[in-house]
């Protein structure tokens, strides 16, 4: 039998400085994935492309992502992307005011 396991989206390591994000897996099952990820003013992030889609909730803050066609797309709290496999991204813009908080479920 799996324990059980609860916590909150609030809590968690932050990025220690401008330009950083931390990455905190909260639980992986039937081939998913599913992580925390904190963000602090993020201006042109690295580049991703992976080999999985992605399911991405934007928690707190605010972001912009940008897509490797020139298309970008701006989100709020409660707003949400699914990125396909090989979908290639990166985070554009996170407010610089405070930190940006996400969900990712990495599905298999």
């Amino acid at each position: 039998m799996t324990a059980l396991r609860f916590g909150s989206l609030r809590d968690g390591p932050a990025p220690a400085a401008p330009g950083e994000e931390t990455f905190t897996e909260l639980l992986r099952a039937g081939g998913a994935r599913v992580e925390r990820i904190a963000s602090r003013a993020v201006r042109d992030g690295d580049w991703y492309e992976q080999d999985w889609a992605e399911f991405v909730l934007l928690v707190a803050g605010a972001a912009r992502l940008a897509f490797a066609d020139g298309t970008a797309c701006a989100l709020a709290p409660g707003d949400w992307v699914h990125l396909p496999a090989g979908c290639r991204h990166r985070v554009a813009w996170t407010d610089p005011d405070i930190d940006t908080i996400w969900l990712a479920v990495h599905l298999p």
